[in-house]
């Protein structure tokens, strides 16, 4: 029977496309778009079985899962005509980042003045980001969106790749491409390895309402067991919420996952040297492990990966999403160049000339993220006295600081047409 079928697929008519992206969240609905703006024919596949109901997102109690969004992502979301719908709706400009270790008295403060910025970024829900996307890609005519479709092969057909579905059709394209998370079933369906390691840490997230105001500021605290962010969110004109990662061993985690609201918000107030009053929890917790992968390569003739199924960070920076956007952008750039110049859109040259343009970057990023991991997880006493030193040592250098805003906003090496 399996041979029969494997038969009556095989024998039915695959579907062509430009490109086919599988996985239809922020950052394969964002590669989606940019190239149905140029006209590409793309075939956007995602397992999740319906859209997102548009008129419910933004609204009443935010969603758990957040991004903080850089001015590069906003110029590139702006370029797609989803900004505009999405600031409608809800987002939360930030124009302060304040950072501070526990163990001592560094600190160092970050301004978008300072940075020559009007902000330092926004606080967005990610169904926001996602809502505004879909919606955008429902007018583009070349954009063909299929839900419920779960890939169940990828095939190589002559010089083309196939990725057979559930339903057993076939789709045709002279480029695949993942965008379906950290544990890509298409990548390994690929054959492509991955560098995989534990952080030992697992994220607790919720929602808070504060007794201060979050006046604009990003915050985040270095405890001996892990970062601790409290990230704004205004919601109806109300700047008390804040969205919580707090990143710390899988045994903490359990522990605080298990409290009730009360003793949760007791919690994070102590943790968080109670800077912005009693905190109350308005939503459930729930925890995320922490595994930073990076694959040991980006493409393959007709194949290639873009966001958190080529690189997955650790979240105490908040540039995993950035990151996926900016593969996307540089992605849909090299495709519309060779496009234009008639090159065939799996060519493994121009593949590569992303994956170098890429690579180097998200590598960089991954390991200071790591590096920031290892140097405030340490209790040493001469460590803890180094890092103190060195915060309060930026805080007076202006130049620095400036330095170091102009790379967490992304403006790092040369940035692809749609970000500028």
């Amino acid at each position: 029977m399996r041979e029969q079928a494997m038969t009556e697929t095989a024998r039915q008519p695959a579907t062509r496309f430009e490109v086919i992206v599988v996985g239809g969240g922020m950052v394969g609905a964002a590669l989606a778009a940019l190239l149905g703006q140029a006209g590409v024919s793309v075939a956007l596949l995602d397992a999740r079985p319906e859209p997102l109901a548009a008129e419910a997102v933004g609204t009443g109690r935010p969603a758990l899962r957040v991004s903080a969004l850089t001015p590069i992502s906003q110029r590139l979301l702006e370029g797609l005509g989803a900004w505009p719908w999405m600031a409608a709706r809800r987002v939360t400009p930030y124009r302060f980042m304040q950072v501070w270790d526990s163990e001592g008295s560094g600190e160092v403060n970050f301004s978008a003045e300072q940075a020559g910025m009007p902000v330092l970024g926004h606080i967005v829900e990610n169904d926001v980001v996602l809502a505004a996307l879909e919606r955008r890609l429902a007018e583009l005519p070349t954009v063909s969106v299929e839900l419920g479709r779960r890939v169940t092969g990828l095939e190589e057909t002559g010089a083309e790749r196939s990725v057979l579905l559930e339903d057993g059709r076939r789709l045709t394209a002279p480029l695949v491409v993942a965008a379906d998370g950290a544990q890509s079933p298409l990548r390994e369906m690929a054959g492509i390895a991955v560098d995989a390691r534990d952080t030992g840490h697992v994220a607790v997230v919720t929602t808070v309402r504060t007794q201060l105001g979050h006046g604009g500021v990003a915050r985040q605290v270095f405890r001996d067991s892990g970062p601790l962010a409290f990230l704004p969110l205004t919601i109806d004109g109300d700047a008390h919420y804040c969205s919580i990662v707090w990143s710390t061993s899988p045994e903490e985690a359990k522990r605080l996952t298990a409290l009730d609201a009360e003793a949760l918000g007791q919690a994070l107030e102590v943790a968080f040297e109670a800077r912005l009053g009693t905190v109350k929890v308005v939503d459930r917790a729930v925890s995320v492990p922490l595994t930073q992968r990076h694959a040991r390569d980006y493409v393959q003739p007709g194949f290639a990966l873009v966001g958190d199924a080529a690189h997955s960070i650790h979240p105490l920076a908040g540039q995993g999403v950035n990151l996926g956007l900016m593969d996307v952008a540089v992605l849909a750039e090299e495709l519309v160049t060779a496009r234009r110049r008639g090159i065939d859109l799996g060519e493994p040259r121009m593949l590569a000339r992303y994956a170098r343009r890429r690579r180097g970057d998200n590598s960089a990023m991954l390991a200071l993220m790591d590096g920031f991991r290892l140097l405030f997880g340490t209790r040493h006493p001469l460590v803890t006295l180094s890092r103190n030193l060195g915060l309060s040592g930026v805080d007076r250098l202006v130049p620095i600081k400036r330095l170091l805003m102009r790379q967490a906003i992304g403006e790092r090496g040369r940035l692809p047409a749609s970000c500028r």
